[in-house]
């Protein structure tokens, strides 16, 4: 049996790097390619804000968008209560959720 193991082929360093290879194609499709989209979406989402929008911070604070300055906006959360925010405090995810049509059953 020993004999028979030794005498085997030796298959070289391509399958290691092809295998190696295919290893870094799955990394980068199914993790740094999402991620880069993902961050390319809330960069085009944030350069989309408008006045009169109602937006969720990543606080969880909802309000109306009255003020766009450079990279800060002005919501107001209640009559007469205006607060400053950084633009990238405003969250692409909730604010899609809280935008999206209700079913309405019957």
């Amino acid at each position: 049996m020993k004999n028979v193991l030794l005498q085997a082929p030796d298959a070289g360093m391509l399958p290691q790097l092809l295998m190696f290879g295919a290893i870094i194609l799955v990394f980068y499709f199914f993790m740094i390619r999402p991620q880069q989209k993902k961050a390319s979406d809330q960069k085009k989402f944030r350069e989309e804000l408008t006045k009169g929008m109602y937006v969720v911070t990543i606080g969880g604070m909802h309000g109306k968008l009255v003020a766009i300055e450079g990279e800060t906006v002005t919501i107001e959360v209640d009559r007469g209560v205006r607060l400053l925010f950084d633009k990238a405090s405003v969250s692409m995810e909730a604010t899609m959720k809280m935008q999206k049509p209700k079913d309405i059953a019957g």
